[in-house]
């Protein structure tokens, strides 16, 4: 085996070893990709096992009758994550990815009509919130200010920091206590903001990591400061253009991906990962392994419960997972120039319904809805003439018990009735190509623990050490990445987890 050289942007080229380690990592996700690129970077020979046709996980892509959809993620607001990467292979993002900032990032719609627009411009902002309630300004100005503070210590100190051990959360007690990270995101919105849709239109941003307002810690504020930092991105050619993108990283450094690969089990002996075995039964041997599976699937189903100490089965279903979704993708004969790019359509009821969904777990016949229409930003995602979308709903996990079976055509109908009602006229008509996810293709072809979206829920007492660690705790030379370790779900989370492995992967030898 040659030595393998790796240059970096501004550092004199590495020569590794040859007979390089073997690092094998399951799942192609970001928070998966991420990985294999870093490794291969350090040195590493890295072989991606992915269980579907085309890398991404959640980030797949739908192609029919001439429509282009992205399955999951859609937004990207902290673009030197990608950059950081390209870097490492001595490449240019721009040169691969056209980022397209998407400003105002998205427009809220109340139930009657009224609307909120979001943009990057704190003007703009403050004449929006003085348009709802000239008396919330100087509220929101203190938000942003803590939404800043919260950013500085949860993303810029904490977002590529192991927790692997109980004393590394003890000297950040004090921050916490000072950001008031014991409380919700609605209820520290709360605390500044008077007007009940203000204090909506703040707090929603948690759904987009699978998190309910009213419980998760209010570290996630941190998420209005990181839009208006680096702003709200749109890849042109659709997300998954940075998939295949990190794809081909991944091969240019001598890496692997082989498809339709789904792990069955993680291979331990003497307490440390020895590599993994396949649905076909081959068995793949690796130094270490690295798993961008869902971090309870991983436990649950990839590893021996002789080998489990705190991830019992017993625990993990204990565990609160995070909701469901509700994706029906749709192309129509027509465009509709009047919808922005990014839309949130809020039902009748906020606390109401987000009680249905996380603690009772019932379908309910009312929704909000995330709708996305990439052709406001990229035509080419659809034929000449028509208009690209998907709308999304947040719906229970399957521990509530739905029949989807039966539950999703009649849901589908009624999200497309409410939709014509609203911002697509006379959409049943004009819908020439469709296709629905439920919660039951999170699990069946997702491996989500329970069809969660998200994994865990972002609880503050299921985030940093209580989350499940980069380093697993069960088995040595065993890593995660993805939504259910620390940071957590989104994509700058799962990017995140990745940057955690840097301090925590052993080093390869240089030659």
């Amino acid at each position: 085996m040659s030595t393998l050289t790796v240059e970096r942007v501004g550092a004199p080229a590495i020569q590794f070893a040859p007979d390089r380690p073997h690092a094998v990592v399951i799942g192609s996700g970001f928070g998966g990709l991420a990985a294999a690129i870093r490794l291969g970077a350090r040195g590493y020979r890295v072989t991606v096992l992915e269980k579907l046709d085309q890398p991404g996980g959640r980030a797949y892509v739908h192609r029919q009758d001439g429509f282009t959809f992205d399955a999951g993620p859609t937004i990207v607001t902290a673009p030197f994550l990608f950059e950081e990467l390209w870097n490492m292979c001595g490449r240019r993002l721009a040169d691969d990815v056209e980022l397209r900032a998407v400003d105002p990032f998205y427009r809220l719609r109340f139930d009657d009509g009224e609307t909120f627009q979001a943009s990057r411009d704190p003007a703009a902002m403050r004449a929006e919130v003085a348009r709802l309630s000239p008396d919330d300004v100087e509220g929101f100005e203190r938000f942003m200010a803590a939404s800043e503070a919260i950013y500085r210590v949860g993303f810029e100190r904490l977002g590529h920091v192991p927790f692997d051990k109980i004393a590394s959360m003890l000297p950040l007690l004090p921050d916490f206590i000072r950001l008031k990270s014991y409380r919700s995101v609605y209820g520290l919105v709360s605390s500044h903001i008077k007007n009940e849709r203000l204090r909506v239109a703040l707090s929603f941003q948690p759904l987009f990591i699978g998190g309910n307002p009213f419980t998760v810690t209010s570290i996630y504020c941190l998420i209005a400061y990181l839009e208006r930092r680096f702003g709200v991105f749109f890849a042109m050619g659709g997300t998954g253009r940075l998939v295949t993108k990190m794809a081909d990283l991944i091969e240019g450094q001598g890496g692997e991906i082989r498809y339709g690969a789904e792990v069955t089990s993680i291979t331990v002996k003497d307490r440390a990962a020895t590599g993994v075995r396949l649905a076909s039964g081959e068995a793949i041997p690796a130094d270490i392994v690295v798993s961008n599976a869902d971090a309870a699937w991983t436990y649950g189903h990839l590893l021996p419960p002789d080998t489990r100490r705190r991830w019992t089965d017993r625990k993990l279903a204990r565990t609160r997972y995070t909701m469901s979704l509700f994706v029906w993708y749709f192309g129509t004969s027509r465009r509709y120039p009047e919808v922005p790019h990014h839309s949130i359509l809020l039902g009748p009821r906020y606390k109401d319904l987000l009680r249905d969904i996380f603690d009772r777990k019932v379908l309910a016949s009312d929704f909000s809805l995330y709708l996305h229409r990439p052709t406001a930003t990229d035509p080419s995602l659809a034929p000449d003439g028509c208009d690209a979308f998907y709308v999304l709903s947040p719906v229970p996990n399957l521990l509530g018990g739905t029949d989807w079976e039966q539950a999703a055509e009649p849901y589908r109908q009624a999200i497309a009735q409410r939709l014509s009602e609203t911002v697509l006229p006379d959409l049943q008509q004009h819908v020439i190509t469709s296709r629905m996810t439920t919660p039951k293709d999170f699990l069946m072809r997702l491996c989500s623990v329970n069809g969660a979206a998200f994994s865990l829920q972002p609880l503050f007492t299921q985030s940093a050490w209580f989350r499940p660690h980069n380093k697993s705790e069960e088995v040595d030379r065993l890593f995660l990445v993805g939504a259910g370790t620390h940071p957590g779900a989104g994509v700058p989370g799962v990017l995140s987890s990745a940057r955690v492995l840097d301090r925590l992967v052993p080093h390869v030898p240089v030659a």
